[in-house]
């Protein structure tokens, strides 16, 4: 997006030189608008931007976009999260269309996890497009002003256009080649898988760094605090593509178990207080999984707060 005049916040604090800061919430698996309006409430001043996640591990929830939409009419700037599992290239340039209606600036563009995982494992995935050819689209609604078919747009969407980032899955050779293509596609910023192991994630940044890649895009770094030797010792076996060194599960169960959530808390802001200082750096994503009261604590204590007004 050229013209910083329409630009959304979090693309002028990144623009700008500033550390940018976002958080995330899910919404809810009903139709109460509160349970988005408080969420955004308890974090909207320490943050440049709130992501509003897409039916996360494929459990049905209140759209996105319409979240996003509650979010914008509190005067909170949304991330609209959209995944290409559940929309064809209709529907996905529709719902771009829909969140350029309301002028929500910005959108990370992912692939969504696998409908096996959630409350309708018998429903068909599309992947009409896959995540990449999203970033594409996006950009090329917004710089060309033309539909997917060749078309004119009538009001192009004006959208900060971001996609994700795995430094951990394997093979670990093809990550920064991967982030490379994302880049390529027109991706403008990207929000990083939750980052436990800090040696692995600054060998991926001094490769991307290395390619000249941190000068194209606003890399930021996923942080996700812990709640417990539980939650870590889950996410270490449990989840694909994440990476907690045995160092986190030890120091976790080296407390009493009611200071363990106070102690991932601890570890979270050590890394951002360490990260922040890496070169190719250029943000924070917070996903406090359902622990948004803790998103101001985390902030202020990394000195990330207050946020730079632009």
């Amino acid at each position: 997006m050229s013209d910083l005049n329409t630009a959304g916040n979090l693309e002028k604090v990144l623009k700008a030189g500033h550390i940018g800061v976002t958080s995330e919430c899910g919404p809810p698996r009903g139709s109460d608008a509160e349970e988005v309006k408080k969420k955004g409430a308890l974090i909207r001043d320490y943050v440049d931007a709130i992501n509003v996640t897409d039916n996360q591990t494929a459990m049905t929830r209140m759209s996105s976009l319409a979240a996003c939409i509650h979010l914008k009419l509190m005067g909170i700037e949304p991330v609209l999260q959209m995944v290409t599992r559940d929309r064809n290239r209709v529907a996905l340039q529709s719902d771009i269309l829909g969140a350029a209606s309301f002028d929500i600036p910005n959108m990370l563009c992912l692939s969504g996890d696998h409908q096996s995982f959630g409350d309708c494992a018998q429903g068909q995935n599309v992947h009409d497009l896959d995540s990449m050819q999203l970033v594409q689209t996006v950009r090329y609604m917004r710089d060309e002003g033309k539909f997917l078919g060749g078309d004119a747009i009538k009001r192009p969407p004006k959208i900060f256009v971001g996609a994700a980032a795995n430094p951990f899955a394997d093979p670990f050779e093809i990550r920064v080649p991967r982030l490379a293509k994302k880049i390529a596609c027109g991706a403008e910023f990207i929000q990083t898988q939750c980052i436990y192991n800090l040696d692995k994630f600054k060998e991926w940044i001094r490769r991307a760094n290395d390619r000249g890649l941190t000068e194209k895009t606003f890399i930021m770094a996923g942080m996700t605090p812990m709640k417990s030797v539980g939650m870590a010792k889950y996410m270490k076996k449990r989840v694909p593509g994440m990476d907690v060194p045995d160092e986190i599960i030890a120091r976790l169960s080296g407390v009493p178990k009611d200071k363990q959530a106070q102690e991932g808390i601890n570890i979270c802001v050590e890394h951002i207080q360490e990260l922040k200082e890496l070169k190719g750096v250029s943000g924070f994503h917070i996903m406090a999984i359902e622990w948004e009261e803790k998103v101001p604590e985390i902030i202020e204590r990394a000195g990330l707060y207050p946020r730079p007004v632009i």
